[in-house]
C-alpha cells in the first residue's frame, strides 16, 4: 500500500525533533538522506525540480500573508516545513511572514491590495478557509497557470483538486496535497460490549454501510441513559454531502454553479439524519443543534460510552497520549479505533470521504509569484521522494501512539481521497448562499424543532437557485471583464 511521504531534501546527518505538545514532549529523530539518489529516482519516473541555477524565484523573497506561520515556527529541534527547507537551502530563497488574524484575513488582503503593497501569497483552502470563488472574483487572488502546469509529472496529480478552484479554463490555487477532512473514530471496547462489528473489519469486507450505521445508532441511543450514538460538528455535513460524494453546490462542464437539492442519494441521507435526531440519536441541549458534550472540541463521551461515534478529522486525535486516553480510550491498548464514512449501501460501491486541500493561492499585486511556484513545486517534491524517513507516520506512531492498524487506515483514507476527489464550496459563498446552505444544515439537525428534508427543500428552493445564478452572473462577468459588480 502507497505510504503518503512527507520528506526533506538534504545532504548530511540532521537531526529534528517530533512535536508533541511543549518542548518536553518532543523526541529526536535522526534522518540520513541523499538529495542525489531523491532526485535521480524521481527523475526516472519524469519528476524533477527546476534547474537550481536558472529556476525562476530562486534567489529571492516570498511574502506570506495568514493568521499562522507554518514556516518559520520551528527551532533546530523541531520539525521544520520540510518543502520550504528545500526552498531555502537547494534554491536560496526564504519567506516573509505578513500576520493578520483570521477574522480579519479578507478585509487586511482587499486593503493590501487596493494599496498595492500585495503579499504574494495566502494559504489556498476550502470550508472555514476558504479562497474561493468569491476572493477571485474580489480580485484578491489571480490565476496560477502561467506559473503551474498541471500536466507536468510534478503536479498531475493535484490537476482533479485544482479544478476545484478555477473559473472558466483558468486555475485560481497551486494544490500540493490532499488528505482526508472527516473519517469515523469509536472506541473498539465499546463495539464489544454492545456486540457490534467493528467499522473497520466491516469496511475492510465492504459491509460498512448506512443501514449498518443507522442500525449500530438506533440501538446504542438511549436519551433517558445519557447516550447519544452521535455528537461532534460535522454529524449532517461528514454523514449526508460528504460519504454521498455529492455536493449541493456542484459546478458543471462549462463551470457554472448548480443545486443537487433534487439529487435522490442526498434525499436518503437527509431522511437517514432527520430519522435520527427525531429518535434522540444525536448529542443537543434542548433544541441547540450546535451544542457538544461538556462543550468538548472532539471525543466527548466515547471512552466512557456515552457516545458511538464522534466525526472529525486526525487533529481530533493527535493530542498528547493521555488526552486521547481520557477522551477516546487507551490508545495503547487498541482501544481507539477508526474508519472510514459508511456508504450507501444502494449508491455506486465507493466510500467518498472529503478531500482537504493543501496549497497556496497568489495574490493580485504579487511581485514574486515565481518564487511562490518554486515553493509549491518544492512542497510537490517532498511529497513524492522515497529516499527519506516518513516524519509524519513516525510522529503518529511514536508521539501519539497510533498502532500499524490505525496508520494503515490512514493510507487507506487518504488513498480514498486521492481516487475520487470531493471538495465543498461552502465557506467563502456569497451571504445569502451562505446562510441558505448553514440552514440545511442546521434545521435538519435542530433537535425538537427540526424540518424534513422535504420542508427545507421548498421553504429555500427559489431562492437558492435564483442566488446561484446571480454567482454565475457575476462569474461570467469577471471571465469576460475582469471584474465583477458585488453588491454585498
Amino acid at each position: 500500500m502507497a505510504k503518503r511521504i512527507i520528506a526533506i531534501i538534504l545532504a548530511a546527518l540532521m537531526v529534528f525533533a517530533l512535536v508533541g505538545c511543549g518542548k518536553e514532549k518532543r523526541k529526536p529523530i535522526q534522518l540520513t538522506l541523499s538529495t542525489e539518489d531523491a532526485e535521480a529516482i524521481l527523475a526516472a519516473a519524469g519528476i524533477m525540480l527546476p534547474d537550481a541555477e536558472t529556476a525562476a524565484g530562486a534567489n529571492s523573497v516570498v511574502k506570506f500573508f495568514a493568521w499562522y506561520d507554518p514556516f518559520q515556527n520551528y527551532s533546530e529541534d523541531e520539525i521544520i516545513n520540510t518543502g520550504y527547507f528545500t526552498f531555502q537551502q537547494k534554491y536560496n530563497s526564504k519567506m516573509e511572514f505578513i500576520e493578520t488574524t483570521y477574522e480579519d484575513r479578507n478585509n487586511d488582503l482587499a486593503n493590501l491590495v487596493l494599496a498595492g503593497t500585495s503579499p504574494d501569497f495566502a494559504p489556498a483552502g476550502t470550508s472555514n478557509t476558504a479562497t474561493f470563488p468569491m476572493g477571485c472574483i474580489k480580485g484578491m487572488y489571480q490565476p496560477v497557470d502561467q506559473w503551474v502546469d498541471y500536466t507536468d509529472p510534478l503536479w498531475k496529480d493535484m490537476a482533479q483538486a485544482a479544478e476545484y478552484f478555477a473559473l472558466g479554463d483558468k486555475h485560481f490555487a497551486l494544490v500540493t496535497d490532499l488528505s482526508f477532512k472527516d473519517v469515523m473514530p469509536y472506541n473498539r471496547r465499546v463495539m464489544d460490549e454492545w456486540g457490534f462489528d467493528d467499522p473497520a473489519e466491516l469496511y475492510a469486507n465492504d459491509e460498512w454501510t448506512w443501514d449498518i450505521f443507522y442500525e449500530m445508532c438506533m440501538d446504542f441511543s438511549d436519551g433517558d441513559d445519557d447516550r447519544y450514538a452521535l455528537d461532534g460538528w460535522y454529524v449532517v455535513n461528514g454523514i449526508v454531502e460528504e460519504s454521498t460524494g455529492i455536493t449541493l453546490i456542484a459546478k458543471d462542464e462549462n463551470g457554472k454553479f448548480y443545486s443537487n437539492l433534487d439529487n435522490p442519494t442526498i434525499e436518503v441521507a437527509e431522511n437517514m439524519i432527520y430519522d435520527l435526531v427525531k429518535n434522540d440519536c444525536c448529542y443537543h441541549v434542548g433544541n441547540d443543534y450546535w451544542a457538544n458534550r461538556n462543550n468538548a472540541e472532539y471525543g466527548a463521551g466515547v471512552k466512557d460510552g456515552k457516545c458511538l461515534f464522534w466525526p472529525c478529522d486526525r487533529s481530533g486525535f493527535t493530542h498528547p497520549v493521555e488526552e486521547i486516553n481520557q477522551v477516546w480510550g487507551d490508545i495503547e491498548a487498541g482501544e481507539l479505533m477508526f474508519a472510514p464514512l459508511p456508504r450507501y449501501q444502494d449508491g455506486d460501491g465507493i466510500y467518498y470521504l472529503n478531500a482537504s486541500p493543501a496549497g497556496y493561492m497568489i495574490c493580485v499585486g504579487a511581485q514574486n509569484p515565481e518564487g511562490v511556484a518554486l515553493l509549491g513545486a518544492c512542497d510537490r517534491f517532498k511529497l513524492l521522494d522515497p529516499t527519506v524517513i516518513d516524519i509524519d507516520r513516525k510522529q503518529l506512531k511514536e508521539t501519539y501512539k497510533w498502532s500499524e492498524e490505525m496508520l494503515e487506515m490512514y493510507d487507506t483514507c487518504n488513498e480514498l481521497v486521492m481516487a475520487n476527489t470531493v471538495m465543498f464550496y461552502t465557506g467563502d459563498l456569497p451571504k445569502k448562499i451562505q446562510d441558505i446552505y448553514n440552514n440545511f444544515d442546521w434545521n435538519i439537525r435542530r433537535s425538537g424543532a427540526s424540518s424534513t428534508w422535504a420542508q427545507l427543500k421548498e421553504q429555500n428552493r427559489e431562492s437558492f437557485d435564483y442566488y446561484l445564478e446571480e454567482l454565475n452572473m457575476l462569474i461570467e462577468e469577471y471571465a469576460t471583464t475582469g471584474k465583477a459588480s458585488i453588491t454585498e
